[in-house]
Parts: C-alpha cells; structure tokens; sequence
C-alpha cells in the first residue's frame, strides 16, 4: 500500500546537498550515513520519504558524533516498508506491529509515524498504531523537546524544524513541543539528562509544566536509564539536577531533598549547603570520567550519594562550628534507600555504598600515616581503592571558590595500594579450602571460620605469600579444632 501527501512539511531551512556531509552526515559514521542514504533512496523510489529524525540530527547539529540513526518514513505502510527493504537488508521485525524495523548490525531504527492515545495513568496505558498518512509536523508534535523534533532528508538535505529547534539549539534552550509533552512524565527526567549533556537552559513554560507531573506511575526500569545517562552522558550533572529541583521533583527523592538546605561549616565548604555541594562535586567528576562505563557509573552514584548522611547528624557545636560526625558511615543506608528507588541491582548496592561509607577515610588514613594492614582491609571493603580515590577527590575539589593545592591524600593512597597490588582489587584470599584439606581436616562447618581467621590475618600481614600462609595454618587448625 502506498499512502502519498508525504510534502506536508515545514522546511524551515534548506541545506545544499553538495554541503549535506558537511553538516547532518559529517557526524553520522560513513557506514550508517551511506546506508541510511540507501534507504531513502529505496523507499523514495518505492514511493514513500525517509527522514533521519531525533538524537542523531541534534547530536550532529551540536557536532557531537551521532552512534544510532533513527528514520521516520511517510507514505508507506509497513508492509510496502519491509517489502521494499528487505532484498537489501536483514530487518528485525520484533516491533513490526508497533510499525518499527531495525537493521541488524548497522544501528539504524526505522519507525512509521505513530499515533498514540492515553486510556489510562500508567506508562504502559497507550494505544499505538503506525499512521502513515501523517505528515512530518504532525508526527513531531509527539515528540518531547524542540531540539528532538528536528528532522533531514539524507537525499536532499532539506531541514524539517516546524517547531523551531534549531532555533532553540542556537539559543541552548529546552523548550518542550506541545501540551502532549505531559502524556509521559518521565520526560522530567529525560529532561534533566539533556540539560546535563548538552548545557541547556529550561524554558520557564516548561518548568511550569514539569510541576504539574508526578513520576508516580513509572517503572523503575525508566526512571534507572534516565539517571544512568545523567551519570555516565551528563558534563554539567549539577545543572540537570537543579532542573528537577526547579520542577518540584525532589521531593519524589527524599534524600536528595533533605540535602538542600542542609549547612556546613563555611571555613571548609564557602559553596554552600550539602546539595550546593554535591552538584558541584558531580561536575568535578563528569571532567574525569574515564570512560570505563561500569566504572564510572558506580563512582558517579558514590558521589551523588556520598554526604547524604550530613542531614541527620549535623549539628552546630559549642563554638559555633557546623559539624556532621559519622556523616560517612551512618550515610551507607541513607543511600541505599535512595538507590532502591531508582533500581533494582543488588551489585549496585554492593559496590556504591561502601564507597560512601568510607569517603573520609583516604584523608584520615593519610594523616595518620596508616600502615600495610589499615590500607589492606580499607580495599577489602570497597573492593577497589582506585574508585575511592575518585570520590574523594570529587569531594575535595567540589568547595568553590576554594581550590585546593593538590590531592596528596590520593597520590599516597594510589601509591601504596600500587605497591601492594591492590589499587583496583581487593586483596585476594591466598588461602583457599583445598590448603585445609591438604592438611587432612575434612569439610565442616568450621572451614569457614577457620578461612575468615585466616584471612584478618592476611589483611594483618601475618604472611603474604602461600608457604607462609601454610605455616600459618600449620598452627591456627589445632588451635580452633
């Protein structure tokens, strides 16, 4: 079947097509942007228009490198659309029904505009059909922000921007489309990571609008990618974060919440309140991501979640000074209740919360000039120092105006974790239960205690290597049997 009325668009802007690599496909890979130039060139022949649409022409706008090319074509049925595409591609057609393909391998989703209607307040609560017979504006007032409502045709270069984002690009504003914006709540979110990455100002409107909604119905699942990004995409995280404080959202976390307002002593901290604080903590680490995604997301969340135990142990002393003693440890829970609202990883928890109970610690074990043994059981409870390290130099450095001379704390931690082989492991338990039964105990209730023994003493330096930790056992077993 073969719909036409595919023009009814708003061609805001026209670009040459001999400038077109130069502009929309200059960030797209050569592989995806030949392809999708393909496929607008087979459907158009077919008698349809494929459009490159959303994050990959703003991220080429922005010139920032595009890593999914999403289309949207009119005129077409979804059969007429796989027909036409599938001598010359592998589809998955997984979410034909809902009128989208994908080409396998080459990270290019194709999707006929959608029409969708709300029958109730949950997420899932929409009916959806592929409407080809929409035009272009149509289908973008769907669509949350200005900036994702722009669209490109790969044959011809024209721009499709009736809601002028590119326009709000330049500007570095987010503006959302239409009052369908408020269909799906979690465009809050959505928009706190877009703030985040691409330094933007919400639009007053949308602020507005943004307090009227409540992520009340939303899965987990949703609300967990939309931090994800904050954290591993976000390069002004503290900005995304003042958005949904702008937005009322805060209080939908409580322990962030509590944060705001919450004082600390001026002479350490001139920025201001814990939450002033941890805004410009997240910025300071978002310079330093590494890239390693696993690793910087547990990183990222220990410092969003690292001084969330200043709330219920401040106190203004004597003298007049603020202080929060046990801040560090008595934060561990704290966070994790906050964690369990955004997801369900139980190796999250493992990880994240023994890096805010310790925070402190590569300062204090610094200034005691702490051993071997102190140094070895601090990485067996964070697992690794390296990330410790990080989140304490979060910490120090996230206090302007104050700029402190060096981190010499973490270079001396870094150092001597380097030198005992633990920088990013626990120390590995050298003796195992085949030692014990080398020595003819058999299995029992009471290996494990003889192996939790065993290991303090490791941690102690008692032996370091695998004979000595045999001596060792040679005369703990008797001891305990």
């Amino acid at each position: 079947m073969k719909v036409f009325n595919v023009n009814a668009a708003y061609i805001i802007l026209t670009i040459p097509h001999s400038s077109l690599p130069l502009s929309i496909l200059k960030n797209i890979p050569k592989t995806q942007g030949d392809n999708a130039e393909q496929v607008a060139q087979i459907l158009s022949e077919t008698g349809g228009r494929a459009l490159l649409v959303g994050g990959c022409v703003r991220d080429s706008l922005l010139g920032i490198p595009a890593k999914d090319v999403d289309m949207e074509v009119y005129g077409l049925d979804a059969d007429a659309v796989e027909a036409a595409l599938s001598p010359h591609f592998l589809l998955d057609t997984v979410g034909r029904a809902f009128g989208v393909f994908i080409l396998k391998g080459l990270g290019i989703d194709i999707a006929l505009p959608r029409r969708e209607s709300r029958f109730g307040p949950k997420h899932t609560d929409f009916k959806v059909e592929g409407d080809p017979t929409m035009s272009p504006r149509e289908a973008a007032s769907r669509r949350d922000f200005t900036v994702n409502a722009i669209s490109c045709d790969p044959l011809t270069g024209e721009m499709l921007d009736p809601y002028d984002g590119i326009a709000d690009l330049k500007a570095r504003r987010l503006c959302h489309v239409s009052d369908a914006f408020s269909e799906d709540p979690l465009r809050v979110l959505r928009g706190m990571q877009f703030i985040a990455r691409f330094n933007l100002e919400a639009a007053p409107e949308t602020v507005a609008l943004c307090q009227k909604l409540s992520p009340e119905h939303l899965p987990m699942e949703r609300l967990w990618e939309e931090w994800k990004k904050l954290i591993l995409k976000g390069n002004q995280i503290g900005s995304g974060l003042r958005f949904i404080q702008a937005c009322g959202w805060l209080q939908n976390f409580p322990e962030l919440a509590a944060l705001v307002g919450c004082a600390q002593d001026p002479e350490w901290h001139p920025e201001g309140d814990v939450w002033t604080h941890t805004c410009h903590c997240l910025d300071v680490y978002a310079a330093k991501r590494t890239g390693d995604h696993w690793e910087d997301l547990i990183v990222g969340l220990a410092i969003l979640c690292h001084d969330m135990g200043k709330p219920e142990t401040t106190y203004t002393d004597e003298n007049g000074r603020i202080r929060s003693p046990r801040h560090d440890v008595l934060g561990g829970p704290i966070a994790k209740t906050f964690l369990e609202r955004i997801t369900r990883q139980k190796r999250i928890f493992e990880e994240v919360i023994p890096l805010v109970e310790q925070h402190m610690r590569p300062l204090s074990l610094y200034r005691e000039g702490a051993g071997d043994s102190a140094i070895r059981r601090l990485a067996a409870r964070v697992k690794r120092i390296d990330r410790l390290v990080r989140v304490a130099h979060a910490d120090t450095y996230g206090r302007p105006p104050l700029k402190p001379e060096g981190f010499p704390e973490g270079e001396w931690l870094l150092k001597k974790t380097a030198e005992l082989t633990i920088l990013d492991n626990a120390p590995k338990p050298i003796l195992q239960g085949r030692h014990l039964i080398d020595l003819g105990i058999k299995p029992s209730k009471n290996f494990g205690k003889i192996l939790d023994q065993a290991y303090e003493a490791q941690l102690d330096g008692t032996f370091t290597d695998e004979p000595t930790g045999r001596d060792y056992l040679k005369n703990l077993v008797p001891e305990i049997l």
